[in-house]
């Protein structure tokens, strides 16, 4: 089961914006760690079976497959202030949202249905055609 954290994971336009954003929080003197990259479809399961028929709360709406972080697009992040993760800095999390988008990424804190406020991915993609490619390199062609 992979739930990887490392930017190597992630496609190389994705890594050159993943790069581009931590660089800009920087420059915005905010710390960020990256808390998620590339997830296989075992660990993307887990998620998905968590707050339904695992104990804890939803985390996701993606089953296996249905996430952009399986086709190494995506990524989760947190910001940091004073040593502590800031989950709940609704406003410290938002600058980072306006940053991610300036670097290029689509933040899902915009989202109208369910957004994902610590949530960064590559923009212009579905994931229909995500899913389409995956298939096709599956089938060699």
């Amino acid at each position: 089961m992979i739930n990887s954290r490392d930017i190597n994971e992630l496609t190389t336009e994705t890594k050159k914006r993943c790069i581009a954003f931590v660089a800009m929080c920087k420059a915005h003197n905010i710390d960020i760690i990256i808390t998620s990259t590339y997830r296989d479809m075992e660990s993307q399961a887990a998620l998905y079976a968590q707050g339904r028929t695992k104990p804890g709360d939803i985390v996701t709406d993606a089953k296996p497959g249905q996430s952009f972080h399986n086709f190494r697009v995506a990524f989760d992040f947190a910001p940091v202030l004073n040593g502590k993760l800031q989950y709940n800095n609704a406003k410290l999390i938002e600058q980072c949202g306006i940053l991610a988008e300036k670097s290029g990424l689509e933040w899902s804190g915009r989202w109208k249905k369910r957004p994902e406020r610590v949530h960064c991915q590559l923009s212009g993609l579905s994931l229909a055609t995500l899913q389409k490619q995956q298939n096709l390199l599956r089938l060699g062609r």
